[in-house]
């Protein structure tokens, strides 16, 4: 038998303590212990990018770490994104208005790549929204309106405050 080892962190702004297998993965613990299923799994190989989640501001694969690494560190979640009011985040809201999503599986992850990106370096110009994206893959929408929401939330009053 394994043995369990304890880890603090902050999930969506609230502190988390709990004991997991050394083993278990980020993406699991999330969606199986904390039961933040927004957090999704679509190949687990890191190459989707379904399962991004914002840790300690960078966005990162929580496929590919392990509940442990995340020790000591903050992580948001697509449930975190959106204030408790009940009100989209502004990326969310260009989202919605730009049609950019179909069956949503591959949206939280573009939304928390997006936010980090933004929150790290800036607003992508027009001819680097395609390398941004490039790390998520949606197999519905082709793209033109996620290009089309991010560009609305850049040029948005928000993206620029």
């Amino acid at each position: 038998m394994t043995a369990l080892r304890t880890i603090r962190t902050t999930v969506n702004g609230v502190a988390v303590d709990r004991r997991v297998e050394p083993r278990r993965l980020l993406a699991d613990f999330l969606r199986d212990d904390l039961d933040l299923r927004g957090t999704h799994l679509g190949c687990e190989h890191g190459v989707c990018g379904a399962c991004t989640v914002i840790l300690d501001g960078a966005a990162v694969r929580s496929c590919l770490m392990l509940a442990v690494q995340a020790n000591g560190k903050a992580i948001t979640t697509v449930e975190g994104l959106a204030p408790l009011d009940g009100e989209l985040h502004p990326l969310q809201r260009a989202f919605h208005e730009a049609h950019a999503l179909q069956c949503g599986f591959c949206t939280p992850g573009f939304l928390l790549s997006l936010v980090s990106r933004f929150e790290q370096w800036g607003p992508p110009a027009d001819d680097e929204i395609r390398t941004v994206l490039a790390g998520n893959i949606c197999r519905c929408t082709g793209y033109q309106n996620i290009e089309k929401a991010v560009r609305a939330f850049r040029d948005s009053d928000w993206a620029v405050s």
